[in-house]
């Protein structure tokens, strides 16, 4: 079991060594000299011609956000309905078109996973190692448990079965109808690893994870026993910091190919049933990836957001104007890839040529979960708890 204190420690490191590209940007802010430009400082925001227009059609609020938590809370969407958690104020349904709140479950949880939605369901996780199960149309309980270790990630919901993830490595499986545990899965985590992991992702018969040492392990529903195992980042370098290899972003399935980006910066795409690698990249991030028809949208530490082809992992464009600004995991939406940043800014790049297309500000707190698109919208929580929803306009 991974000790909280390590984790504070880990995301201390982090702030300093990833989130802003190194300490040694402290040098810059004592040497008096304005004329140099500070490479390791975020790249400014430049003006540009916008070729799409961004309409906000909604905001409300989730409650009191992770601020400094470092979990990375994003809504999900299931039916029509959005659905949000924070660490004060419970959980949330919101329609998705309005905005208008449907119902409010208010819990002393300190809910800072999730929630994932499924079948009736929704479940959020917290930072005592709490679930919480809610029905998905009234809000009221359905059950609880408990795993042992905070839950920094949404639940995965569906086939009949809560999958956890819990921030010691652990993968617990319950009955979503009862709530009583069927079996639990168990990873050794490496000795320092970036702070945050994302929902466990369901297929037939299947849950894929991605761990913290860089790999993804396909589990059997009924039991929980490893099918296949493939490493997608590889652990080289001499440093603790060096060797990282987090996957941090839930892998995404399509029809029967998964695909997975590491911290180290590769990407993989796997054929799910078998594990067998179809192709690897060099180019890749922690976050979730974004799913476009014919290619993948990726954000690196570095801040640079790459597109890949769908078939073959090769680059189709490369965009590094967003350098150093801390970019959350990236999303499609209507011909455009979306990235948030710490300064809360969310950045539309054109999906064919990555050129900036648009750019907009949910709030002035850092957007660290992921956006989420669902029937052309697209819905930000920040840290502070604060949504927004947005369309496009041509």
């Amino acid at each position: 079991m991974k000790p909280h204190s390590l984790l504070l420690r880990t995301a201390a490191v982090l702030l300093c060594a990833v989130a802003v590209s190194g300490c040694s940007t402290i040098r810059g802010w004592f040497d008096g000299d304005d004329d140099k430009v500070n490479t390791t400082d975020p790249a400014e925001l430049t003006d540009f011609t916008a070729s799409v227009s961004v309409s906000r059609i909604w905001t409300a609020s989730a409650g009191k956000g992770e601020k400094r938590i470092g979990a990375g809370q994003a809504p999900t969407v299931a039916d029509g309905r959005v659905y949000a958690a924070a660490i004060e104020g419970g959980v949330r349904a919101i329609d998705l078109q309005s905005g208008a709140t449907l119902w409010h479950h208010e819990s002393d949880l300190r809910l800072s996973g999730g929630p994932g939605a499924g079948e009736g369901l929704v479940v959020a996780g917290g930072l005592e190692g709490d679930v919480l199960a809610l029905d998905a149309e009234s809000g009221s309980e359905r059950w609880r448990a408990e795993v042992g270790n905070e839950v920094i990630a949404a639940p995965a919901v569906g086939q009949g079965t809560v999958i956890v993830r819990s921030n010691d490595g652990r993968v617990t499986a319950f009955d979503a109808a009862s709530g009583e545990r069927r079996w639990f899965w168990a990873r050794d985590l490496p000795p320092l690893t970036v702070r945050g992991n994302d929902a466990p992702v369901l297929g037939p018969g299947y849950v894929f994870v991605g761990n913290d040492d860089g790999t993804v392990v396909a589990l059997g529903l009924a039991d929980g026993r490893p099918v296949w195992e493939q490493a997608v980042g590889q652990p080289d370098g001499r440093t603790d910091l060096e060797r990282m290899t987090d996957i941090d972003g839930s892998p995404v399935l399509d029809e029967a190919t998964l695909y997975a980006s590491s911290y180290k910066q590769q990407t993989m795409a796997i054929e799910a049933p078998s594990g067998r690698p179809l192709w690897s990249s060099d180019r890749g991030g922690a976050g979730r990836i974004g799913l476009g028809s014919d290619r993948l949208v990726v954000a690196d530490p570095a801040g640079t957001v790459w597109a890949l082809d769908k078939n073959s992992g090769s680059a189709l464009w490369q965009q590094d104007v967003l350098a150093r600004r801390n970019l959350s995991s990236a999303a499609v939406q209507d011909g455009h890839a979306v990235v948030g940043d710490f300064d809360g800014y969310l950045h539309w790049l054109k999906l064919d040529n990555g050129e900036l297309a648009a750019r907009t500000r949910a709030g002035r707190a850092a957007v660290k979960g992921a956006p989420i698109v669902a029937d052309g919208i697209l819905v930000v929580q920040n840290i502070k708890g604060d949504l927004s929803a947005y369309r496009l306009e041509q």
